[in-house]
């Protein structure tokens, strides 16, 4: 098994979130699948809409995928936002043709993406989010592979 690098940020307000999606951003490549895990309201969808924002994506077109499943977003790059909550198993995941999206040349952000972690790829940059308080969140961001262990060796050396 490759080894993993860690990083975590605690976040204590939306705006702290929202600044973390902007650096985040700036070290997205195409390529890139960030899977996130969290309870309902930890505060996955409004990541993903810092990201996106970051992406030069309009920020009011940015919504939980919960019953569309895939969102497309074009910004700087192509921006896939999945939200797997919903789906029965890993073979629905599959018929939406996520595995097309997950080896494209975008950025793929997977809510809820335990559910459907046996066929994402082995470079995964996981981001698990936790409440802290009512308004603060602990993010661990987990790397295993090139691309997403140097996405944290990045955010470890910068300063928020």
């Amino acid at each position: 098994m490759q080894s993993e690098i860690e990083w975590t940020f605690e976040s204590t307000s939306e705006l702290d979130t929202q600044r973390l999606g902007k650096k985040l951003a700036e070290f997205l490549t195409p390529g890139t699948v960030i899977a996130l895990n969290g309870n309902l309201g930890a505060g996955k969808t409004r990541l993903v809409q810092a990201i996106a924002t970051a992406l030069d994506v309009d920020p009011a077109e940015v919504t939980s995928p919960t019953f569309v499943l895939i969102q497309e977003y074009q910004g700087r790059l192509p921006l896939y936002h999945f939200d797997t909550y919903r789906l029965r198993d890993t073979d629905e995941f599959l018929e939406l043709g996520a595995d097309d999206l997950l080896y494209s040349n975008g950025v793929c952000l997977i809510e809820w993406a335990d559910k459907v972690r046996d066929v994402l790829p082995g470079d995964l940059l996981q981001i698990n989010i936790e409440h802290s308080s009512q308004t603060a969140r602990t993010f661990r961001l987990q790397g295993q592979g090139p691309r997403s262990k140097q996405i944290i060796a990045r955010l470890q050396t910068e300063s928020f």
